[in-house]
């Protein structure tokens, strides 16, 4: 299984799955437009590597590695 936090910088995926059953951060990040069959591009990771800036439908988002890892893509 890759996730989103597996990415190098420039490397592109799409998500396949938002994992977290059962908590807010699964629904926070569907609400933030992390849906199954977008692209996710991985921007930048900050000097100490977390957290990780992503260019999901067009827009900047920064979410922390362990958040990331809660994203499936292939």
């Amino acid at each position: 299984m890759k996730t989103v936090d597996n990415l190098k910088i420039g490397e592109s995926a799409e998500v396949s799955a938002v994992h977290g059953e059962g908590t807010s951060l699964r629904r926070r990040l569907l609400d933030m437009g992390i849906t199954p069959n977008t692209k996710i591009t991985m921007v930048r990771s900050a000097p100490l590597g977390d957290p990780i800036e992503l260019n999901v439908r067009g827009y900047s988002l920064t979410v922390r590695r362990s958040d990331a890892a809660l994203i499936e893509v292939k």
